[in-house]
């Protein structure tokens, strides 16, 4: 076998470590390409009983993106197991709680209802800064593409390239601007 054959059978049944940026995000389109890669879809040797996921670490957890009212329309249930042991928590509350609980439960529920599931999510790493332990950020080989492209904020763009931007028009020096 071949030094190639051999680097590409290792790369498919390696766990290799994926970084995701969940900036301006929706955590539940997010949920189905995280899946993807939690559960080995992209790999050629997929196998429903074989477990080929990759680890996937989640980065600004904190800057998500909800559509419309979501924020203070989604309620996320929580049962203690005790009589009235009942909750229900807005999105608002819980990412304010916990800025990876959304993107964790998201994901959780994305993920077929088996007994595999819990050990799948033991491979979701999620932080809700840029910030990542060295010893993680060693291991990462891969970064997911974004759903939503994040577009860059005008105070974040240099004064020269803004200069050298075409204008639409010059207004004159008198003009006041209403």
């Amino acid at each position: 076998m071949s030094a190639v054959k051999r680097v590409q059978q290792w790369a498919t049944f390696a766990r290799t470590w994926h970084v995701f940026d969940c900036k301006w995000q929706d955590p539940y389109e997010s949920a189905g390409v995280i899946k993807k890669y939690l559960m080995g879809l992209h790999k050629p040797i997929y196998h429903p009983m074989n477990d080929c996921g990759d680890v996937v670490v989640c980065i600004n957890s904190r800057e998500i993106a909800l559509r419309g009212n979501d924020w203070r329309q989604r309620a996320y249930f929580h049962h203690t197991g005790y009589p009235g042991g009942a909750t229900w928590t807005l999105a608002w509350e819980l990412h304010s709680k916990d800025p990876t609980m959304i993107i964790k439960k998201a994901v959780y529920r994305a993920l077929k209802g088996n007994l595999q599931r819990r050990h799948t999510m033991e491979r979701l790493l999620i932080y809700p800064g840029e910030t990542i332990p060295d010893d993680i950020k060693q291991n990462i080989t891969n970064q997911i593409r974004q759903i939503r492209l994040v577009p860059t904020r005008l105070d974040h763009i240099p004064e020269e390239e803004v200069q050298k931007y075409p204008k639409v028009m010059e207004y004159p020096e008198d003009y006041v601007l209403k």
